[in-house]
């Protein structure tokens, strides 16, 4: 192999920010020095990988060809890389989460993971249920925090705990409703009040299916990119939209203005769970790593109730024990 991955890294940077300027900034060298090392990879590859203009440059055939390569090579080496480490006496954790969890239960995993060895290094990836599938089955990731079930072969699945719905909305909204006397459930609530995140996130999938609609049910607004985006909207009286319990608090402290109400029983919900890839050893560090993250999960949503009120059939009060959790995935992840 006449290449090397730093020559890769200068040419995977060239092409997505299309100047040698611009790119070498990101790698942090010279402009120069980076010139130097693609000069040196095209004569390595025998033929021009770039056109070069004034402003940015062209991939030329030559060059489609190599990027479609470059991403394996250096998500191979990266992966090597972490495996030198752990043997080196060091420890990781790749890890993924989807948008709708990650700013809620992130921090208490976070928290408990270092509390237990603060000697882990633990890299988060937050990104799109499909996305992150996807990360996970290239081996860029060693385990994924989702909505269960992921529908795909080739993955083992931890339920963890669930997470219900609530009504959000105004206060002026939702009082006027109080004052009808009846509680609405998800399939009464109409295509034109539902406000939701936008096509592509799992949330929205979910709430359309428990509404009983979908994305050709009338006008239905799928434009929020974040659930903190929607509950400013919503609080604003925006329309109405399904509020994970798991986010109620964080959400309501950011936007005063929201108010939350329970659905009659039976509550819609959504199963949060722990996936990995079956072909990955079965130790105990991914038990040991579903137990930590159920046991931050409900005792968020345990938290909630405590101050708004138990769930509909559902007990008042998780009981948690993330230290010896995080004390075992420490001793067992690797």
């Amino acid at each position: 192999m006449k290449f090397t991955l730093r020559q890769l890294t200068y040419f995977k940077a060239l092409t997505e920010q299309r100047n040698f300027g611009r790119a070498a900034e990101v790698c942090n060298v010279s402009q120069p020095a980076l010139s130097v090392q693609i000069r040196a990879l095209e004569e390595v590859m025998g033929g021009v990988l770039v056109e070069r203009r004034a402003r940015d440059v062209v991939l030329t055939g030559m060059g489609r060809q190599v990027l479609a390569h470059v991403d394996e090579v250096l998500s191979a080496a990266g992966r090597l890389d972490r495996l030198s480490r752990d043997h080196g006496g060091g420890r990781s954790l790749s890890l993924g989460v989807i948008p709708t969890l990650a700013p809620y239960l992130l921090p208490g995993v976070l928290e408990t993971l270092r509390a237990g060895d603060l000697s882990l290094t633990v890299q988060v990836r937050e990104a799109r249920t499909e996305r992150l599938l996807s990360a996970l089955g290239a081996g860029e990731l060693d385990a994924v925090i989702l909505a269960l079930p992921t529908g795909m072969r080739g993955l083992v699945e931890l339920p963890l705990f669930e997470d219900r719905f609530l009504l959000a909305g105004s206060r002026a909204r939702l009082a006027r409703m109080d004052a009808t006397g009846q509680a609405p459930r998800p399939t009464d609530l109409k295509p034109s009040q539902l406000l939701l995140l936008e096509d592509g996130h799992c949330l929205t999938d979910q709430a359309l299916e428990v509404c009983g609609m979908d994305r050709n049910s009338g006008s239905i607004n799928m434009g929020a990119s974040s659930l903190a985006t929607l509950s400013q909207l919503v609080a604003a009286g925006f329309g109405l939209t399904l509020m994970p319990e798991l986010a109620a608090a964080a959400e309501q402290a950011a936007a005063p203005e929201l108010a939350l109400r329970r659905f009659p029983s039976p509550e819609p919900a959504r199963r949060i769970g722990l996936v990995r890839r079956d072909s990955t050893p079965a130790e105990d560090w991914f038990d040991t790593l579903g137990e930590m993250i159920r046991g931050v999960g409900e005792g968020l949503v345990a938290a909630y109730r405590k101050q708004n009120g138990p769930a509909q059939g559902g007990p008042e009060d998780v009981e948690t024990g993330n230290g010896d959790q995080a004390a075992a995935l420490a001793a067992s992840v690797r």
